[in-house]
């Protein structure tokens, strides 16, 4: 089969960063090992992307800094720093951001209209409050038009309005005018397959276009990275950790007071990598607490050797009370850890219930005892985090890998173009896979 000509529109896509950036980067080379694909990215990113070995010939640099570097000065200044307040970057990037598809179109309009490409795909930015102005103007060309992985949107719980405001999200209380925005309704109208990456985003999606939506998160894993642990018996000492910002929503100090007693039994090590405007606090608590032998919390480590020092745990805990997507879950799967996670939005989305524990949800007095349920369950089986990950590893071979993701992306390809009758269907979420 003749592979599809796949134009891949990836703002922020940059193989020197984290988040949504590596994201985007790992998702174009995933595609282009099943179709013939072209990156377009702003041209703040060129220098890494030429740098990671790409030709030329399949990237082209867009440049929109004078709108997205001012995007970023204002957000830096209402945010006070680049921590917190992520809806204020958020809104303030989607203003800005019609000026990086007017260039696009300048620069690929003609090609487009003379057939170069069977398909465009928007893989970033990720947030569904992002509309696209291409989608018309593509459609009366009639070149097909995927829009997504899209993510977002996650309400923040009850009983955690005190963290929403630490959190300086003072602009996720207006964020539904977002739907006003020029060009929203007319992203939906016009793509040819939405690809809606959590369950929260997919019920925010007006019904009437669930007819094109496909459920696809957007992570995956390489596996080159995250090479399957080496098997080792259970040991009485379970040994915890967790990856990411300590900012006030990853609920790290909840973690700390449900473990407090077992670590100071001996019972239970936290390895925390990480940092962030939460560490002072966390350390506070471990001196408070008298946790100082039983908890790491050494800052970030070299995103090379993150997996060795993964590896060496039993449980990834990861009390986050709003998470859109859950990489980091998903890479501690891939190692063989066991996750626990809250069931609220993302993260629970990407365990199923053979592969680890979701704990359910509630104010933080409700949490605290319930994460420490399971955690002790850990103490009392230590073979059960051997279990559970066998079965993470299994799950993310089968579903989480960028190979899976860009067979997932042909199939999507194929749909629009018309080579399919049937939309492409994984479940919402993604099942475990048996063995």
């Amino acid at each position: 089969m003749k592979k599809p000509r796949v134009l891949v529109i990836g703002e922020a896509a940059n193989p020197a960063l984290t988040s949504a950036a590596l994201v985007g980067w790992s998702h174009y080379l995933a595609i282009a090992k099943v179709a013939d694909a072209h990156l377009v990215a702003e041209k703040r990113n060129e220098e890494e992307i030429l740098k990671a070995g790409l030709p030329r010939e399949q990237f082209t640099s867009i440049n929109a800094r004078a709108a997205q570097g001012l995007a970023w000065k204002i957000a830096l200044m209402l945010r006070g720093g680049k921590d917190l307040g992520w809806t204020t970057y958020s809104a303030l990037y989607t203003l800005a951001y019609p000026f990086f598809e007017r260039e696009f179109w300048r620069v690929f309009g003609d090609r487009l209209k003379a057939g170069e490409f069977d398909v465009v795909h928007r893989i970033l930015p990720l947030s569904p409050t992002t509309p696209s102005l291409l989608a018309k103007k593509l459609k009366k060309i009639g070149v097909p038009f995927v829009v997504g992985p899209l993510n977002g949107g996650v309400p923040w719980p009850k009983g955690f309005e005190y963290m929403r405001r630490s959190e300086k999200e003072w602009l996720s209380y207006v964020r539904p005018l977002y739907k006003l925005l020029p060009g929203y309704r007319g992203t939906r109208e016009h793509a040819q397959a939405i690809v809606i990456a959590s369950c929260t985003t997919w019920d925010q999606e007006p019904e009437r276009y669930h007819d094109k939506c496909i459920f696809m998160p957007e992570n995956g894993i390489d596996l080159k990275r995250f090479p399957k642990a080496l098997e080792r018996p259970p040991e009485e000492l379970v040994k915890i950790s967790f990856v990411g910002r300590l900012v006030p929503l990853k609920g790290l100090d909840m973690l700390l007071e449900a473990t407090k007693h077992l670590i100071r039994d001996r019972k239970v090590t936290i390895d925390i990598i990480g940092d962030g405007p939460e560490m002072p606090k966390l350390k506070g608590i471990v001196e408070r607490e008298g946790l100082g032998e039983g908890v790491k919390l050494d800052g970030w480590v070299e995103h090379s050797v993150l997996h060795e020092r993964l590896s060496q745990g039993d449980v990834f805990a990861f009390p986050s009370i709003r998470e859109f997507g859950g990489g980091a879950v998903l890479e501690a799967m891939a190692l063989g850890l066991a996750p626990v996670v809250l069931d609220y939005a993302g993260p629970t989305e990407l365990v199923p219930p053979e592969c680890g524990i979701s704990v359910a949800m509630g104010t933080r007095e409700e949490l605290i005892p319930r994460l420490r349920d399971a955690i002790e369950g850990f103490v009392k089986d230590p073979a059960k985090a051997r279990e559970y990950g066998r079965k993470s590893r299994r799950h993310i071979e089968k579903m989480y890998t960028w190979e899976a993701k860009a067979e997932q992306d042909l199939e999507i390809y194929r749909w629009v173009m018309g080579e399919r009758k049937e939309k492409p269907d994984w479940g919402r979420p993604f099942a475990y896979q048996a063995d």
